[in-house]
């Protein structure tokens, strides 16, 4: 009788009902959908400065955040987007430590205005 190429199944309590191996399990779905819309930090310029945004898909947005645009609450669960200064005089870190919460609509029409 000629051998086999398969692989042999696993038998006995080794077995586990519906495990596969690493090239037959599929991914969540979702969780590569939203690395690919909501992971990467985007770089954008505006009269104010550099600034890096990152969106924060619903999923990931655990905790309630002020937007410093219209002083309303982002609840949980709402989608939104993280803001941080490219250009900070104080270095990186200072800039991703004065990070700051918005919705998408008051980042989009905030105000360039300088305020003393």
């Amino acid at each position: 009788m000629p051998r086999s190429n398969r692989p042999r199944r696993p038998t006995g309590h080794g077995a586990r009902k519906g495990a596969g191996n690493k090239w037959t399990r599929a991914a969540e779905p979702d969780a590569d959908l939203d690395r690919t819309r909501f992971g990467l930090a985007e770089r954008q310029s505006a009269p104010d400065g550099e600034w890096n945004i990152r969106r924060i898909s619903p999923s990931r947005a655990a905790k309630d955040y002020t937007c410093p645009g219209c002083s309303l609450v982002i609840k949980p669960g709402m989608e939104h987007l993280v803001a941080w200064r490219e250009d900070s005089l104080f270095g990186a870190e200072a800039a991703l430590s004065e990070r700051r919460h918005w919705h998408q609509h008051c980042w989009n029409t905030r105000n360039y205005r300088y305020r003393a």
